[in-house]
């Protein structure tokens, strides 16, 4: 089992880097990949941990595009987490994460619904973590404010809600760039979800992106038949994996959607052409 798309508690995911492995162990997974949000904090204890399992983990991350006002997640794997260019530019995402949070406490004050932000934003900026919205979440659910992340989101903070700011970012074309300049090979998350025309998405393989997410948790029989039709269209690679976050009441696991081993191989031998 091959589950590329996971989450830890360095980003928005519920379980720590050691946690995540225990459950990918007992899932039965074979090859992992922790890819949280716009940092890589996790990755060595998660390699750590998974060595110990007789896991196989490679790199991962999730970085945030903006293309046209809409957020575009891209993953990076077999990525070097030393790359300084790579460091450069995910500082300055976190930072941008970081303002826009201090904004939407900022509305939220406006909105009768004061929450304790510093908290969170400290233990990002010394730890290298990664935060956003679903830890304004979390802050309201420990308020009262609402019971769950997805209540925050829908009636809140997602777009169109009254607490919700506009994210600010690089381009798809700039992500691929800094990916492909820390030897990392490059997929566009849940396409399923994210909703870019296929025209647009040609463009992006044009400019060097190297594989979609055919499998994920969010796309369903016809959405799979529809990602891999195009990713062979296009000429590109699949990617997928179960985007676990470990969010209480959600039923989905570690290792319920997991990319297939023959697209597996060809991933991994395009990471190692680029190496």
């Amino acid at each position: 089992m091959i589950d590329l798309h996971l989450h830890t508690i360095a980003s928005d995911g519920r379980s720590t880097a050691a946690q995540l492995v225990d459950l990918a162990a007992a899932a039965g997974v074979s090859v992992m990949a922790a890819t949280d949000h716009d940092t890589v904090a996790s990755c060595r204890e998660v390699a750590e941990a998974a060595r110990q399992r007789g896991i196989e983990a490679i790199t991962g991350i999730e970085i945030t595009a903006v293309d046209a006002g809409r957020d575009v997640h891209m993953l990076g794997y077999f990525v070097d987490i030393d790359d300084p260019g790579l460091h450069t530019f995910l500082a300055g995402q976190r930072q941008t994460r970081m303002a826009r949070v201090e904004r939407i406490a900022q509305r939220l004050d406006e909105l009768g619904m004061p929450i304790d932000s510093a908290l969170f934003l400290t233990a990002a900026a010394t730890r290298g973590q990664s935060i956003g919205r679903p830890q304004v979440a979390d802050a309201m659910i420990a308020t009262g404010y609402v019971t769950s992340r997805r209540d925050a989101f829908d009636y809140w903070l997602g777009a169109g809600r009254p607490a919700f700011v506009q994210r600010n970012g690089a381009p798809p074309e700039t992500v691929i760039e800094i990916v492909h300049a820390a030897r990392g090979v490059i997929s566009l998350a849940h396409p399923g979800r994210t909703g870019l025309p296929d025209q647009r998405i040609s463009q992006l393989v044009a400019a060097g992106l190297d594989a979609l997410e055919v499998y994920h948790s969010d796309h369903d029989a016809d959405t799979v038949s529809r990602y891999a039709a195009l990713a062979d269209r296009l000429g590109t690679l699949r990617s997928g994996g179960s985007d676990f976050h470990g969010e209480p009441g959600y039923p989905l696991t570690v290792g319920s959607v997991c990319l297939p081993p023959e697209y597996w191989d060809r991933l991994r031998s395009a990471a190692q052409r680029r190496h």
